[in-house]
């Protein structure tokens, strides 16, 4: 496959302290690469430096096969970004914040009116064109922020966590765009703390901390990497001490919570764990609600690797 980022001992320091730390990695043609990391790991410093907005100490950055550097403006106009952070004119109506941003890039004024029409149809705003961004709920801004930033048509795109409090059908609506962009040829490297949307969307999947990658992989691949083999969860009312602690000494059990009546069993690899649980069940006379099984999602795996503990 074509590489389309090619990321090559990289090192950023701040001072003392490690940003990346002698960082390699490469993105492909149409693929959509779900950067990952806790608070602090990386992620934003590794995109500043492919974005020549941060000088590095060491390694080297090719993009579309060419070295990136702050004056690569023949690469720079095939990268389209979307920051977190909704940038966009107030004093602007939706169509023109897009044929704005357009603009930069595409100077042909009939090329560039379709362009913008082939965004406001991507993210969904047909009936806003002639908004304001004041006049737009939350989700509608963070529609309008990613066509200003996909506009005329980017073969490579950065999002940086496009859904971050948006309303379930514009969360919908955003991820659909996305498929499209990949569909239509775009490469899109992909940072969100959501992992349920990394599942559904990426194609590869790379961990960051402490400025090294400490996993990567398709999300099958790394749900391998998971200690914990089964999830259980029993709706149960009133458990008693005695119970839970027993339960805690099964054969297998690496966790147990118990909270809300809900009971939540981690089990290590192993084999008939679920089964185990019913018979002590039934033994013991405990009625329950509800008792599913589920295996390790990406959730699990990105805290055993990262930690559970909170970062700034």
């Amino acid at each position: 496959m074509k590489k389309v980022i090619e990321v090559k001992n990289l090192t950023k320091k701040y001072k003392k302290i490690k940003a990346i730390d002698n960082l390699s990695f490469d993105v492909y043609e149409g693929e959509i690469l779900g950067l990952l990391g806790p608070n602090g790991s990386g992620k934003s410093t590794t995109i500043n430096t492919i974005l020549s907005l941060l000088k590095f100490q060491s390694g080297s950055i090719k993009v579309f096969g060419k070295e990136m550097n702050t004056d690569s403006y023949d690469i720079k106009r095939n990268i389209g970004v979307v920051f977190q952070e909704v940038a966009v004119f107030e004093e602007l109506d939706v169509y023109d914040n897009i044929d704005y941003f357009c603009g930069l890039y595409i100077k042909d004024k009939e090329k560039r009116k379709k362009y913008v029409l082939d965004a406001i149809d991507l993210v969904g705003l047909s009936d806003f064109k002639k908004f304001y961004p004041k006049q737009l709920s939350g989700g509608l801004l963070r529609r309008l922020n990613i066509a200003c930033g996909i506009a005329h048509k980017p073969k490579l795109i950065f999002l940086d966590e496009p859904t971050v409090a948006v309303d379930p059908q514009s969360r919908n609506n955003i991820l659909d765009g996305i498929k499209k962009l990949r569909d239509n040829g775009a490469t899109i490297v992909y940072t969100t703390h959501y992992m349920e949307e990394v599942e559904l969307l990426c194609d590869r999947i790379i961990i960051l901390d402490k400025g090294n990658i400490i996993a990567s992989g398709t999300s099958d691949e790394l749900k391998t990497l998971a200690k914990i083999e089964e999830k259980v969860t029993v709706e149960i009312n009133n458990l008693d001490d005695r119970t839970l602690e027993e339960i805690k000494e099964f054969k297998n059990v690496d966790e147990v919570s118990y909270t809300n009546n809900n009971l939540i069993i981690t089990y290590k690899k192993g084999e008939n764990n679920f089964s185990y649980l019913m018979d002590y069940l039934k033994k013991e006379k405990i009625n329950y609600n509800k008792i599913y099984s589920e295996r390790p999602t990406l959730n699990d795996v990105f805290l055993e690797l990262t930690g559970k503990e909170l970062r700034d």
